[in-house]
């Protein structure tokens, strides 16, 4: 089976270019999720790169299933545990108490998610050219 670490790598930084552009045209709620998205797929990157496969979609847990050698920093753990929170609230109406998503996001939560999601991708894109 062929290593594709390197497209799930590009794929997580194309979907943080789209975080970036949703954040720039006030759709902050596809900003957040797309920060997701690009977090989520850069770790999914670094596993493949380390031979093991990942599953489930909490960022958390991801970055903590790592081999212990990558050592992932503490704070690099937190900045995942908000990302988490954007993973099914940003698109289902019934995730919030009234209201649709759009209205429960703005631009502290999108720059927030877009500052996090780019130390993931650093942190990975580091780790995969060592």
């Amino acid at each position: 089976m062929a290593n594709r670490s390197q497209d799930w790598l590009n794929q997580a930084q194309r979907d943080l270019q789209q975080a970036i552009a949703s954040e720039a045209a006030s759709l902050h709620e596809w900003a957040c999720f797309a920060a997701h998205q690009a977090g989520e797929k850069a770790i999914r990157a670094l596993h493949l790169s380390c031979g093991q496969e990942a599953w489930g979609h909490l960022l958390f847990c991801l970055l903590s299933e790592l081999p212990p050698s990558l050592e992932v920093p503490s704070l690099l753990l937190e900045q995942a545990r908000v990302l988490d929170n954007f993973y099914i609230p940003t698109r289902y109406p019934d995730s919030h108490p009234e209201g649709s998503p759009f209205e429960h996001y703005g631009p502290l939560q999108s720059q927030e998610a877009i500052r996090y999601a780019r130390a993931i991708f650093e942190f990975v894109d580091s780790s995969m050219a060592e």
